[in-house]
């Protein structure tokens, strides 16, 4: 009896698993295809690898470029929240029990509550007055304001198993409050960073509306998202290239995560436990 639940558990998780990658198959097989052959049939195999089209893609796209675009706006925006929501994260574990903290905490994960769509026309029109549209910096900013509310409700949770010991051991050694921080607590948050990273990476590295929002229509500062969009016509749909430039967009985002898939488990269950 009980090999038979898991047979059957395992056949229905492996349902699962065939259904999300049916998405992933589809531009694989259809990036190597031609455009009369997408037409004719959408889910069968190409006659040949066609890598012409990665080639066209990837001139198209001005790769190079807008490849440089996100990960300056990933590394910038990832580091960022990890730099903010640490040191909030942590401070509003060790003042627990006070009532400002206890409002600040409220505060701050309030936005995770609220739909992006409420508030984004709102974020141009700032990121208009302070003089930061249509430039990837002021991206990475604005994705500051954007994770941080997560990444604090993160932290606060893996800090709260932290030992006030360590901060009065660093304390006697002649730390002050930043120095107790930077040399002592965040080397211990290693693995609440890693989630916090790994998560807003992808993130970042795969987000196309707000990029659409704040880049607007400046293409020296195009993301692969928005580049790759570029195929899709009013009068037609190039969808091999579509393909083709989604699967080059993808890459380097799915082999962040397998490499450190592992990290992104262990962070999400310490922190998980410990808060």
């Amino acid at each position: 009896m009980k090999n038979a639940g898991r047979w059957i558990t395992f056949s229905v998780l492996l349902l699962v698993v065939a259904i999300m990658l049916v998405p992933f198959y589809l531009v694989i097989i259809n990036s190597f295809k031609s455009y009369q052959e997408i037409v004719r049939s959408v889910i069968s195999l190409p006659t040949s690898l066609n890598f012409g089209n990665f080639v066209e893609a990837f001139y198209r796209m001005n790769y190079p470029t807008a490849f440089l675009n996100t990960l300056l706006v990933t590394v910038t925006g990832t580091a960022g929240i990890v730099f903010l929501a640490s040191m909030a994260g942590y401070q509003i574990a060790r003042n627990n029990r006070a009532k400002t903290a206890k409002i600040i905490f409220f505060l701050l994960i309030i936005p995770m509550m609220i739909p992006f769509q409420s508030f984004m026309l709102s974020l141009v029109r700032v990121s208009s007055v302070l003089g930061i549209y249509e430039t990837w910096w002021g991206l990475a900013l604005i994705y500051w304001g954007c994770g941080v509310p997560m990444a604090v409700f993160l932290y606060r949770g893996f800090c709260m198993g932290i030992p006030r010991e360590l901060d009065e051991a660093a304390s006697i050694d002649g730390c002050n409050a930043f120095q107790t921080f930077t040399r002592i607590i965040f080397p211990v948050l290693k693995p609440v960073n890693a989630t916090v990273i790994i998560i807003n990476a992808l993130w970042l590295w795969n987000d196309f509306l707000l990029p659409r929002l704040i880049i607007g229509f400046n293409t020296s500062h195009f993301t692969l998202q928005l580049q790759a969009v570029q195929f899709r016509g009013m009068y037609k749909m190039e969808w091999q290239l579509i393909m083709a430039g989604f699967l080059l967009t993808l890459i380097p985002a799915v082999m962040i995560y397998l490499i450190f898939q592992k990290q992104i488990v262990k962070g999400m269950v310490t922190g998980a436990v410990k808060g």
